[in-house]
């Protein structure tokens, strides 16, 4: 993946650059080149394309054929619900991404708001004694009785 800010060498290869024709996929993948035509069309398998619209498949290209291989052979599911199974799990791995960012935003927010509390609590002026108004509550009290006044 690419940082943003970052340019990347561009005769790097990653598992997404498109550099197989369609008869090394087909070789890799165990399909026939038409098979792999067919799921272009369906939208399963999208390489990309040249300028002369030859189509570039890349080594994410050619697992997810292998993978779609075998949900179909394997598991006998239809190619409108292989199709489905893939549009499925890329949404869920957008939304785990974007969960991962929103967590990274999320954790620098509360690292920041530390930072802010950590310089508030450190301004506070140590040589000052807050002043509480002290009400006694053990007070002596002495009782006498009243002593009967005599009469005169």
């Amino acid at each position: 993946m690419d940082t943003p800010g970052r340019r990347r060498n561009p005769y790097e290869l990653t598992e997404e650059t498109p550099v197989y024709v369609i008869s090394v996929a087909a070789q890799l993948s165990g399909l026939h080149p038409q098979t792999l035509r067919q799921y272009d069309r369906l939208g399963l398998v999208s390489p990309d394309r040249t300028a002369g619209r030859g189509r570039r498949y890349s080594a994410r290209d050619i697992e997810l054929l292998r993978q779609v291989q075998t949900l179909s052979q394997d598991e006998g599911i239809n190619l409108a619900g292989i199709k489905r199974i893939i549009e499925l799990e890329n949404q869920v791995a957008a939304l785990q991404s974007r969960v991962a960012e929103l967590q990274g935003a999320l954790d620098g927010a509360a690292a920041a708001m530390r930072q802010r509390e950590a310089a508030v609590h450190a301004s506070y002026r140590r040589d000052l004694v807050p002043y509480q108004e002290v009400q006694q509550t053990s007070a002596l009290v002495v009782w006498r009785p009243k002593r009967q006044q005599q009469a005169e």
